[in-house]
Protein backbone atom coordinates (compact mmCIF):
# COMPACT_ATOMS: atom_id res chain seq x y z
CA UNK A 1 0.00 0.00 0.00
CA UNK A 2 1.04 3.44 -1.01
CA UNK A 3 1.38 6.08 1.41
CA UNK A 4 -0.62 8.38 -0.13
CA UNK A 5 -3.57 5.15 0.09
CA UNK A 6 -2.52 4.96 3.77
CA UNK A 7 -3.18 8.54 4.07
CA UNK A 8 -6.66 8.53 2.75
CA UNK A 9 -7.88 5.27 4.58
CA UNK A 10 -6.57 7.08 8.06
CA UNK A 11 -8.43 10.12 6.81
CA UNK A 12 -11.37 7.79 5.92
CA UNK A 13 -11.24 6.28 8.88
CA UNK A 14 -11.20 9.64 11.06
CA UNK A 15 -14.24 10.29 9.22
CA UNK A 16 -16.39 7.15 9.47
CA UNK A 17 -15.45 7.56 13.64
CA UNK A 18 -16.87 11.33 13.78
CA UNK A 19 -20.07 10.31 11.72
CA UNK A 20 -20.73 7.41 13.79
CA UNK A 21 -20.82 10.08 17.02
CA UNK A 22 -24.07 11.19 15.07
CA UNK A 23 -27.25 13.02 17.76
CA UNK A 24 -28.96 9.30 17.16
CA UNK A 25 -25.63 7.33 18.41
CA UNK A 26 -25.33 9.14 21.46
CA UNK A 27 -29.55 9.15 21.84
CA UNK A 28 -29.01 5.29 22.11
CA UNK A 29 -25.60 5.53 24.68
CA UNK A 30 -27.02 7.32 26.97
CA UNK A 31 -30.76 5.50 26.10
CA UNK A 32 -29.01 2.17 26.71
CA UNK A 33 -27.25 3.75 29.87
CA UNK A 34 -30.27 4.39 31.48
CA UNK A 35 -31.73 1.14 30.40
CA UNK A 36 -28.61 -0.15 32.83
CA UNK A 37 -29.64 2.14 35.43
CA UNK A 38 -32.82 0.62 36.23
CA UNK A 39 -31.22 -2.84 36.33
CA UNK A 40 -28.87 -2.14 38.91
CA UNK A 41 -29.27 -3.39 42.67
CA UNK A 42 -30.42 -0.48 44.68
CA UNK A 43 -27.98 -1.16 47.40
CA UNK A 44 -25.37 0.09 44.45
CA UNK A 45 -27.55 2.89 43.11
CA UNK A 46 -27.91 4.04 47.25
CA UNK A 47 -23.99 4.21 48.52
CA UNK A 48 -23.04 5.48 44.77
CA UNK A 49 -25.39 8.45 45.99
CA UNK A 50 -24.14 9.35 48.98
CA UNK A 51 -20.79 9.12 47.65
CA UNK A 52 -21.79 11.68 45.39
CA UNK A 53 -23.40 13.67 47.87
CA UNK A 54 -20.02 13.47 49.66
CA UNK A 55 -18.40 15.04 46.53
CA UNK A 56 -20.41 16.93 45.87
CA UNK A 57 -19.62 18.91 49.04
CA UNK A 58 -16.00 19.51 47.88
CA UNK A 59 -17.49 22.48 45.43
CA UNK A 60 -18.90 23.91 48.38
CA UNK A 61 -15.27 23.44 50.12
CA UNK A 62 -13.07 24.71 47.68
CA UNK A 63 -14.99 28.05 46.72
CA UNK A 64 -14.49 28.40 50.21
CA UNK A 65 -11.09 28.47 50.44
CA UNK A 66 -10.93 30.47 47.50
CA UNK A 67 -13.39 32.78 48.71
CA UNK A 68 -11.09 32.70 52.29
CA UNK A 69 -7.93 33.91 51.11
CA UNK A 70 -9.13 36.22 47.87
CA UNK A 71 -9.90 40.12 48.67
CA UNK A 72 -13.05 41.33 48.24
CA UNK A 73 -13.04 42.90 44.75
CA UNK A 74 -15.62 42.31 41.44
CA UNK A 75 -12.91 39.94 39.66
CA UNK A 76 -13.02 37.34 43.19
CA UNK A 77 -15.81 35.26 41.47
CA UNK A 78 -14.37 34.96 38.40
CA UNK A 79 -11.43 32.66 40.48
CA UNK A 80 -13.08 31.76 43.64
CA UNK A 81 -15.54 29.60 40.86
CA UNK A 82 -12.91 27.69 39.91
CA UNK A 83 -13.56 26.12 43.18
CA UNK A 84 -17.16 24.68 42.45
CA UNK A 85 -15.94 22.87 39.18
CA UNK A 86 -13.79 20.29 41.67
CA UNK A 87 -16.68 18.33 43.17
CA UNK A 88 -18.25 17.46 39.58
CA UNK A 89 -15.44 16.55 38.41
CA UNK A 90 -15.38 14.38 41.28
CA UNK A 91 -18.65 12.88 40.90
CA UNK A 92 -19.11 13.08 37.02
CA UNK A 93 -15.49 11.63 35.94
CA UNK A 94 -15.88 8.47 39.19
CA UNK A 95 -19.31 7.76 37.32
CA UNK A 96 -21.43 7.98 40.85
CA UNK A 97 -25.00 8.69 41.32
CA UNK A 98 -25.95 12.60 40.67
CA UNK A 99 -29.70 13.24 40.76
CA UNK A 100 -28.72 16.23 38.45
CA UNK A 101 -27.52 13.72 35.58
CA UNK A 102 -30.60 11.49 36.31
CA UNK A 103 -32.74 14.12 34.93
CA UNK A 104 -31.35 12.96 31.41
CA UNK A 105 -29.98 9.56 31.69
CA UNK A 106 -33.17 7.48 32.68
CA UNK A 107 -35.82 9.87 30.75
CA UNK A 108 -34.92 9.11 27.14
CA UNK A 109 -35.93 5.13 27.71
CA UNK A 110 -39.30 6.80 28.76
CA UNK A 111 -39.49 9.18 25.62
CA UNK A 112 -38.73 6.24 23.40
CA UNK A 113 -41.43 3.31 24.99
CA UNK A 114 -43.52 6.14 27.53
CA UNK A 115 -45.00 2.93 29.72
CA UNK A 116 -46.39 3.36 33.44
CA UNK A 117 -43.85 1.02 34.21
CA UNK A 118 -40.85 3.12 33.24
CA UNK A 119 -42.54 6.03 34.72
CA UNK A 120 -42.38 4.33 38.29
CA UNK A 121 -38.90 3.20 37.76
CA UNK A 122 -37.51 6.21 37.00
CA UNK A 123 -39.57 7.43 40.18
CA UNK A 124 -37.93 4.93 42.26
CA UNK A 125 -34.29 5.95 40.50
CA UNK A 126 -34.90 9.33 41.04
CA UNK A 127 -35.87 8.71 44.96
CA UNK A 128 -33.12 6.99 46.26
CA UNK A 129 -30.56 8.98 44.01
CA UNK A 130 -32.23 12.29 45.56
CA UNK A 131 -32.38 10.75 48.49
CA UNK A 132 -29.14 9.36 49.04
CA UNK A 133 -27.59 12.88 47.90
CA UNK A 134 -28.90 14.31 50.27
CA UNK A 135 -27.64 12.08 52.85
CA UNK A 136 -24.14 12.34 51.73
CA UNK A 137 -24.82 16.83 51.62
CA UNK A 138 -26.46 16.04 55.34
CA UNK A 139 -23.00 14.08 56.32
CA UNK A 140 -20.97 16.63 54.79
CA UNK A 141 -22.25 19.34 56.41
CA UNK A 142 -21.98 17.55 59.87
CA UNK A 143 -18.38 16.78 59.46
CA UNK A 144 -17.42 20.63 58.42
CA UNK A 145 -19.50 22.24 61.43
CA UNK A 146 -18.43 19.88 64.21
CA UNK A 147 -15.65 17.96 62.88
CA UNK A 148 -13.12 20.98 62.74
CA UNK A 149 -11.46 19.37 60.22
CA UNK A 150 -10.85 22.74 58.36
CA UNK A 151 -9.17 25.93 60.00
CA UNK A 152 -11.77 28.62 61.21
CA UNK A 153 -10.73 31.33 58.86
CA UNK A 154 -11.10 29.11 55.58
CA UNK A 155 -14.93 27.49 57.17
CA UNK A 156 -15.94 30.88 57.50
CA UNK A 157 -15.04 31.45 53.54
CA UNK A 158 -17.85 28.06 53.15
CA UNK A 159 -20.10 29.75 55.44
CA UNK A 160 -19.88 33.03 53.43
CA UNK A 161 -20.51 31.06 50.50
CA UNK A 162 -23.32 29.06 51.91
CA UNK A 163 -25.07 32.60 53.30
CA UNK A 164 -24.88 34.01 50.09
CA UNK A 165 -26.73 31.34 48.35
CA UNK A 166 -29.49 31.11 51.41
CA UNK A 167 -30.47 34.62 50.78
CA UNK A 168 -31.85 33.79 47.48
CA UNK A 169 -35.68 33.88 47.58
CA UNK A 170 -37.52 30.32 46.63
CA UNK A 171 -38.75 31.61 43.38
CA UNK A 172 -34.66 32.69 42.62
CA UNK A 173 -33.73 28.93 43.16
CA UNK A 174 -36.23 28.11 40.87
CA UNK A 175 -35.47 30.33 38.14
CA UNK A 176 -31.97 29.93 38.79
CA UNK A 177 -32.48 26.00 38.74
CA UNK A 178 -34.02 26.16 35.26
CA UNK A 179 -30.14 26.60 32.89
CA UNK A 180 -28.54 24.47 36.09
CA UNK A 181 -30.62 21.59 34.94
CA UNK A 182 -30.20 22.17 31.32
CA UNK A 183 -26.57 22.80 31.13
CA UNK A 184 -26.26 19.65 33.51
CA UNK A 185 -28.30 17.74 31.08
CA UNK A 186 -26.16 19.42 28.11
CA UNK A 187 -23.00 18.13 29.41
CA UNK A 188 -24.38 14.61 29.89
CA UNK A 189 -25.39 14.88 26.31
CA UNK A 190 -21.84 16.07 25.26
CA UNK A 191 -19.68 14.06 27.14
CA UNK A 192 -20.09 10.63 25.07
CA UNK A 193 -18.35 12.58 22.31
CA UNK A 194 -15.43 13.50 24.21
CA UNK A 195 -12.02 12.09 24.52
CA UNK A 196 -10.81 11.75 28.10
CA UNK A 197 -8.69 15.43 28.67
CA UNK A 198 -12.22 16.95 26.49
CA UNK A 199 -14.14 15.30 29.60
CA UNK A 200 -12.23 17.27 32.14
CA UNK A 201 -11.98 20.59 30.08
CA UNK A 202 -16.33 20.16 29.36
CA UNK A 203 -16.84 19.22 33.31
CA UNK A 204 -14.79 22.26 34.29
CA UNK A 205 -16.08 25.15 31.70
CA UNK A 206 -19.62 23.27 32.52
CA UNK A 207 -19.67 23.70 35.98
CA UNK A 208 -17.52 26.64 36.16
CA UNK A 209 -20.30 28.64 34.48
CA UNK A 210 -23.26 27.61 36.60
CA UNK A 211 -21.01 29.07 39.63
CA UNK A 212 -19.79 31.78 38.22
CA UNK A 213 -23.46 32.94 37.28
CA UNK A 214 -25.16 31.79 40.89
CA UNK A 215 -27.59 29.35 39.37
CA UNK A 216 -28.82 26.87 42.11
CA UNK A 217 -28.28 23.00 41.54
CA UNK A 218 -29.59 21.18 44.21
CA UNK A 219 -27.22 18.77 45.50
CA UNK A 220 -24.66 21.14 45.79
CA UNK A 221 -26.83 23.71 47.27
CA UNK A 222 -28.26 21.66 49.82
CA UNK A 223 -24.65 21.01 51.49
CA UNK A 224 -24.42 24.76 51.80
CA UNK A 225 -28.03 25.08 53.48
CA UNK A 226 -27.45 21.93 55.96
CA UNK A 227 -24.56 24.00 57.09
CA UNK A 228 -26.21 27.08 58.14
CA UNK A 229 -29.10 24.71 59.57
CA UNK A 230 -26.63 22.77 61.66
CA UNK A 231 -25.64 26.17 62.86
CA UNK A 232 -28.31 27.60 63.89
CA UNK A 233 -28.67 30.17 61.12
CA UNK A 234 -31.57 29.02 58.87
CA UNK A 235 -34.94 26.67 60.03
CA UNK A 236 -34.55 23.14 58.28
CA UNK A 237 -38.66 24.49 56.69
CA UNK A 238 -37.29 27.27 55.27
CA UNK A 239 -34.24 25.07 53.57
CA UNK A 240 -36.68 22.43 52.41
CA UNK A 241 -39.15 24.68 51.21
CA UNK A 242 -37.48 27.71 50.54
CA UNK A 243 -34.37 26.30 48.77
CA UNK A 244 -34.05 22.56 47.91
CA UNK A 245 -37.40 21.98 47.18
CA UNK A 246 -37.61 24.90 44.18
CA UNK A 247 -34.28 24.75 43.01
CA UNK A 248 -35.49 20.92 43.08
CA UNK A 249 -38.05 21.78 40.49
CA UNK A 250 -36.03 24.11 38.22
CA UNK A 251 -33.19 21.51 38.06
CA UNK A 252 -35.56 19.23 36.41
CA UNK A 253 -38.12 21.83 34.03
CA UNK A 254 -34.44 23.14 32.80
CA UNK A 255 -33.14 18.99 32.60
CA UNK A 256 -35.89 16.74 31.64
CA UNK A 257 -38.52 19.53 30.55
CA UNK A 258 -36.66 21.83 28.21
CA UNK A 259 -33.28 19.98 27.17
CA UNK A 260 -34.75 15.95 26.79
CA UNK A 261 -37.75 17.30 25.33
CA UNK A 262 -36.35 19.42 22.94
CA UNK A 263 -33.84 16.95 22.01
CA UNK A 264 -36.18 14.05 21.51
CA UNK A 265 -38.28 16.53 19.58
CA UNK A 266 -35.07 16.65 17.01
CA UNK A 267 -34.56 13.00 16.85
CA UNK A 268 -37.64 11.63 17.04
CA UNK A 269 -37.75 11.67 13.19
CA UNK A 270 -34.53 9.59 13.27
CA UNK A 271 -34.95 6.99 16.21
Amino acid sequence: MSENEDLENRKEAQVHEHESASSSVIFEAIRRAGEHEFLRPVSAIWWSGVAAGLAISTSVLCKGFLVSILPEADWTPAVSNLGYTFGFLIVILGRMQLFTENTITPILPLFLTPTGAKLLQIGKLWGIVFAANLFGCMAAALVLVFGHIVPEVRLEGILSVSRHYAEATAFNHFAWGIPAGFLIAALVWVLPRMESAGEILLIVIVTYVIGLGGLSHVVAGSTELFILVLRGELGIGSAVLGGILPAFFGNVLGGTGIFVALTYAQLRAEI
